[in-house]
């Protein structure tokens, strides 16, 4: 690519980087926190994109001087007397740049489709990761430090990661407790439910599922990767991911209502 098309291209990505960054697409690509790096990034490379337009600009040729045009005959002479004295055969290596510089300007058409992921940053927002990956990957669960307290009354309303990190590592807190967890659906090969929320180390690339099987009163009719909010209680119930056998425990459903696709499809508190 020339300048000019490396140009263009730095500029499509960094007005990608900032359409992404000032909605909620970005969310499909990293964690929330990374937002403010995200709109540095877009900004810096459109000022390269300008900064590359004014070198081309400041650095172009100029033009050559053709209004010598005083003394045409003895030019033409000099050059026939040249062209005379040349051997056969060596036409070819006396301006031996002549044809390499003919093809020098060419560039690789392909080159372009570097537009295309852009376009597709664009115009395409890809759905967030859903229980396909899920079923496929191992529980991401891990003991943290430490937990914070609970509040002591009222029911409970913890993220999906939280109630799974408790109800293993930590379940005495939530003994007797009303408890509400959202997530979206997944079911294995035999049709077991589990409600899952993909947590995000730094972006979708890198997420991994946490898993929670449900019991109890569960809707007879599950659709995968359909939202749920459940509401229910703690039970000892556990079983083992068979992909990567790490724990997943068991939720008590009393009630289950659908809820829409949540502003961030992606949980964060599992590294915090």
């Amino acid at each position: 690519m020339n300048r000019q098309a490396q140009a263009a291209v730095l500029f499509l990505l960094g007005a990608g980087l900032l359409h992404a960054g000032s909605t909620d697409l970005y969310l499909r690509y990293v964690k929330a926190g990374l937002r403010p790096m995200l709109l540095a990034s877009g900004v810096v490379l459109i000022a390269a994109a300008l900064a590359t337009v004014w070198y081309e600009w400041r650095t172009k040729p100029a033009q050559p001087d053709r209004t010598d045009h005083a003394q045409p005959d003895r030019a033409d002479h000099a050059r026939s007397g040249a062209e005379d004295h040349v051997q056969p055969g060596a036409e070819d290596h006396a301006r031996p740049g002549v044809e390499d510089h003919a093809h020098t300007h060419h560039e690789p058409r392909v080159s372009w489709l570097l537009v295309l992921p852009l376009l597709a940053l664009i115009l395409v927002a890809p759905p967030a990761l859903g229980s396909y990956s899920a079923l496929r990957t191992g529980t991401a669960l891990q003991q943290p430090y430490g937990y914070g307290d609970l509040p002591a009354a009222g029911p409970l309303r913890l993220s999906l990661v939280d109630y799974a990190g408790r109800a293993v590592y930590d379940h005495g807190s939530l003994q007797g407790r009303q408890i509400k967890v959202t997530g979206f659906v997944a079911l294995d090969h035999s049709g077991a439910p589990y409600l899952v929320r993909m947590a995000l180390n730094c972006c979708a690339a890198d997420a991994q599922p946490v898993k929670i099987g449900l019991t109890g009163r569960i809707p007879p009719v599950l659709q995968p990767d359909a939202w749920l909010e459940v509401t229910g209680t703690y039970t000892a119930r556990r079983t083992k991911d068979p992909v990567n056998h790490g724990p997943i425990p068991y939720f008590q459903v009393t009630t289950a209502k659908p809820v829409p696709t949540p502003h961030d499809p992606y949980d964060e508190t599992w590294n915090n």
